[in-house]
């Protein structure tokens, strides 16, 4: 017996190469290599006869080799395998590219089986199919066939390959769920899912296991976001009073009218204040829709009171923009506003000196403005009670819990009450969803547009209106514009159906040479950048500076586009690949422009004739409703494709798009049942060691 925990090093058949390659999908320890889920299958159960198959399908046929040899191609510098194969019926030709070490591991007479595309050219041929001698249990054709994520150099043959050999081992994974989860949900055994998810004996099983699997998932989050906001109930905080004349003297004073929600949000937030448990309050809006306003106002009350706010943002140079927005709100209240960033200290605008430090400003200002530096070793406060975090999807669980305990502790080293802590997302989730996602957090709704808010114009680009687009482009810049162009998140590829591999520079390669077309091609007359994940930190912050001052004219970027990044004169966003994103991120995407005096533009540029892409792209054009467009895109694509890749802050969930709100509210039903007979869950050992270790996970980000 192979112990669950053992690294996958220490495992016989794991070469170090492929020790490496597996750590690059997370696959550390045995464990991880079971629960590595494959993200389709391939139905090669069925067996065709050669003389029926028909060009276009997909099939899988069973013969002996009768011929096979290498052809050099010199023009295109390639190596062709070509192999024949023959049954009772007949025979066709198969064809592999680069791939000479074929003619080594296949011979004439082997019985094999080879699943793919069926071809025609002068006849019917296969082109790159999966294959596999038939010498004892299948894995790789012939039945239903697991297609995993897949990394450069390491293939779905080779996973399938790993986990089938050490399958067995699986039967040690505990059953947790409790058993009366698992009667009221008609759900399959732990073992059983694990295996049938990975080499599934029908269709039919394979969807019960990744079912089972899904709902797990979601349970133990509602577990844990149910048993957080129970401790909550336990802990103290600083009550602050409602205060009517500072708030009425406050909108007073601004120049535009709050909307009835913005009023609403800010009531709700006042309530919450002045309890003395802990607030925990998620702040959603769509973009534009004012919550630094209503962030302003809660601040604004809790230093009136005596009191000290910290605001943590995702970036440096978003904490600037606070820094510099609040520093306009709050002008006339006598407030004391610090900015604490790895490379910039400042307190109402005048850099510290350098031996001040963070922990002098976070001591002595009454608003603490930051990045994640704010919860750095040494940093402490002097009467911290109110914490707000922007673009809280950004931030891990953990730096959230650190706002809230971890800096709780007064500088004499005497334990605080947990400061209140709201949070602000410009992402529109519907509420059912929120709700799941953040099932610990109060949640409030920012769904109206302030008065006078500029309507976005967005327009599809076919490939025959691209010249268009461009000359109108041009005549932007020229006006003195500048413009945002986002490549697409490069999906993984079809190149066969047996290899998938998304090679990780992909994405970055596509925006390089987006980069080189309209810097040297199409606009050699404008000033092109680019912007990419790899770029380092620094670099990154100077790019985006440069544009925001108007030294760049073109923005090339990557889906990495800083959430809130205001700059007023950008007037156009150009997103390429338009069908390949979501609506929740295109519209987040046309955020970013439509922010100052110029009428603003989101072009969506797409090669694709699908139905459903030009459905989804022309009600992108006609709606700008996050809400709706967010209602949409969850009904479309699911929980799990919601945010594209992974939920910030949360563990990973493997078979997230399964998840419908059906088996949402399925798995808070159970999760508050079971807390509520048993708040310890004493009688739950296993659920509780579960939950440990999902807490430890979440916490080490």
């Amino acid at each position: 017996m192979i112990p669950l925990s053992s690294p996958i090093s220490s495992l016989p058949r794991v070469s170090p190469a492929y020790q490496k390659r597996l750590a690059k999908l997370g696959i550390k320890t045995l464990r991880d290599l079971f629960f590595h889920f494959p993200r389709r299958y391939n139905n090669f159960s069925k067996i065709t006869k050669i003389r029926d198959l028909r060009a276009g399908t997909i099939a899988t046929i069973q013969g002996q080799i009768i011929k096979i040899d290498n052809i050099r191609t010199w023009k295109k510098r390639m190596t062709i395998t070509q192999a024949y194969v023959q049954d009772a019926t007949a025979s066709i030709r198969i064809v592999w590219f680069n791939q000479p070490y074929l003619t080594k591991s296949l011979k004439i007479n082997d019985l094999i089986n080879i699943s793919g595309k069926v071809n025609l050219d002068k006849d019917l041929y296969f082109s790159n199919p999966a294959y596999e001698k038939i010498t004892g249990q299948l894995r790789h054709t012939g039945r239903i066939v697991p297609v995993y994520p897949e990394t450069t150099g390491l293939s779905s043959r080779y996973l399938r390959y790993i986990i089938q050999l050490y399958l067995p081992e699986a039967k040690q994974i505990k059953e947790w769920l409790p058993e009366s989860v698992k009667r009221s949900q008609r759900l399959i055994s732990l073992d059983t899912a694990i295996l049938q998810v990975h080499f599934p004996s029908s269709l039919k099983n394979a969807n019960q296991a990744r079912q089972r699997l899904a709902f797990e998932e979601l349970f133990l989050l509602q577990v844990f976001a149910l048993d957080q906001k129970f401790q909550r109930l336990k802990e103290q905080a600083q009550p602050v009073p409602f205060n009517k004349s500072l708030i009425t003297d406050f909108i007073a004073k601004l120049s535009f009218q709050l909307t009835p929600a913005q009023k609403g949000a800010a009531w709700e937030i006042f309530q919450d204040l002045a309890k003395d448990r802990p607030m925990n309050r998620l702040l959603e809006g769509d973009v534009g829709s004012g919550k630094t306003i209503v962030a302003a106002m809660a601040a604004l009350e809790n230093i009136k009171a005596g009191n000290q706010t910290v605001f943590m943002a995702p970036t440096e140079i978003l904490a600037k923009q606070h820094f510099n927005t609040l520093k306009k709100l709050l002008n006339d209240f006598n407030i004391k506003i610090g900015l604490i960033t790895s490379s910039e200290k400042t307190t109402n605008g005048q850099t510290e000196k350098k031996e001040s430090k963070s922990s002098f400003i976070a001591h002595n200002s009454d608003l603490i403005i930051g990045t994640q530096a704010l919860i750095q070793k040494g940093v402490s406060f002097k009467k911290l009670t109110l914490a707000i975090v922007d673009e809280q999807h950004r931030f891990g669980v953990a730096q959230r819990a650190a706002l809230q305990k971890n800096i709780a502790v007064s500088p004499d080293g005497l334990p605080q009450k947990i400061p209140h802590l709201l949070s602000m997302t410009a992402t529109p989730i519907p509420r059912s969803l929120a709700l799941t996602l953040y099932g610990d957090l109060d949640l409030s709704l920012l769904n109206e547009m302030p008065k006078g808010r500029q309507k976005i114009i967005t327009r599809l680009v076919p490939p025959e209106k691209r010249t268009a687009a461009y000359n109108f482009i041009r005549q932007q810049i020229l006006s003195g514009r500048q413009v945002f162009v986002v490549c697409p998140r490069i999906e993984i590829s079809e190149r066969s159906l047996e290899t998938n591999s998304l090679l990780p520079a992909a994405e970055i390669k596509a925006a390089k040479e987006e980069y080189e077309k309209l810097s040297t091609k199409i606009f050699p007359e404008a000033k092109v950048a680019l912007l990419h994940g790899k770029i380092k930190s620094k670099e990154k912050e100077k790019i985006m500076s440069d544009f925001s001052n108007g030294k760049i004219d073109i923005l090339v970027a990557t889906s990495v586009i800083e959430v809130g990044i205001d700059i007023p004169n950008a007037t156009i966003m150009m997103v390429e690949g338009a069908e390949r994103f979501g609506l929740a991120q295109l519209h987040q995407l046309r955020g970013r422009v439509g922010r100052g005096e110029h009428q603003s533009y989101c072009l969506l540029f797409t090669d694709s004739n699908s139905e459903p892409a030009q459905k989804r792209l022309k009600i992108m054009a006609t709606c700008s409703d996050g809400f709706r467009l967010a209602e949409y895109d969850l009904r479309l694509r699911g929980p799990g494709e919601f945010f594209g890749t992974s939920q910030s802050g949360l563990p990973d969930m493997p078979l997230g798009p399964l998840i419908n709100l059906i088996m949402v509210k399925q798995a808070r039903d159970e999760a508050a049942k079971i807390l509520k007979q048993d708040p310890e869950l004493k009688d739950y050992s296993l659920l509780k060691e579960k939950l440990k270790k999902f807490q430890e996970n979440i916490h080490m980000e």
